[in-house]
């Protein structure tokens, strides 16, 4: 675990996309206060991270949607610290629409930023993790991406599945390197996604730091370990 001891140049570097709010900003939090250097992807600057020296923080504009903005963040990360050890995935939109209300237009939409974006950025960076001595990569899934549990939130699964499906198709392109990838996939978390739960409902569910310590967690794991998936769940479930 890297520490604030640890000269400058040995400390890790993360990527970790939508880092402005909610779940990556509790991430981007709480590697800058284990001793990790931060790369944040954001569309906006973060003004809770404004405290935070450039040497432990870079920030570059990134949007899901603009394939333009995931080159110039890689380059701008990479130039700022001269490596890069790991990428989280955690940018992502939510879908209240039914597998049969939604258009062409909202499938395309959500797969492009829940699964395209993510397959893009891997691809960019995987150069400077094969460069790394314990490089990683960490997909934001969710517990939607393992089972159905309303209509109304079947297309989202969609997306979420299929994350999943990318987490385990990284992780075996990563066997050759020793490039481990993990699936993160919480139930509910209190961000602004669960804007529509019930306040006695939402004291009780899953909290963004403690999601965030996983997530570092599994980053400092030696390569020996490799953790395919965390299901995370607030409550006891038949399987989660």
């Amino acid at each position: 675990m890297p520490s604030a001891s640890t000269p400058a140049s040995s400390q890790p570097v993360a990527l970790v996309s939508g880092a402005g709010r909610g779940l990556g900003l509790a991430i981007a939090q709480e590697l800058l206060a284990h001793g990790w250097r931060v790369s944040i992807g954001t569309r906006q600057p973060v003004p809770q991270l404004a405290d935070h020296a450039p040497a432990q923080l870079q920030r570059s504009h990134f949007d899901a949607l603009d394939a333009g903005s995931e080159t110039r963040w890689i380059a701008e990360a990479a130039a700022h610290f001269g490596r890069i050890d790991a990428i989280v995935h955690n940018a992502g939109v939510l879908s209240t629409d039914s597998v049969l209300t939604a258009s062409d237009g909202d499938f395309d939409r959500l797969m492009a930023i829940n699964v395209k974006s993510p397959m893009r950025l891997t691809r960019q960076v995987w150069p400077y993790l094969q460069q790394s001595p314990n490089g990683k990569v960490v997909v934001m899934a969710s517990l939607a991406g393992k089972r159905v549990r309303a209509p109304e939130g079947s297309l989202y699964a969609i997306s979420k599945h299929a994350a999943l499906a990318l987490a385990h198709g990284i992780r075996h392109c990563g066997g050759a390197d020793r490039i481990r990838c993990t699936a993160i996939c919480p139930g509910f978390v209190d961000t602004d996604m669960a804007d529509s739960v019930q306040p006695a409902l939402r004291a009780q569910i899953s909290q963004p730091a403690d999601i965030a310590t996983l997530v570092r967690t599994v980053l400092e794991l030696p390569a020996s370990a490799s953790v395919a998936e965390i299901a995370v769940s607030w409550q006891v479930e038949s399987q989660y």
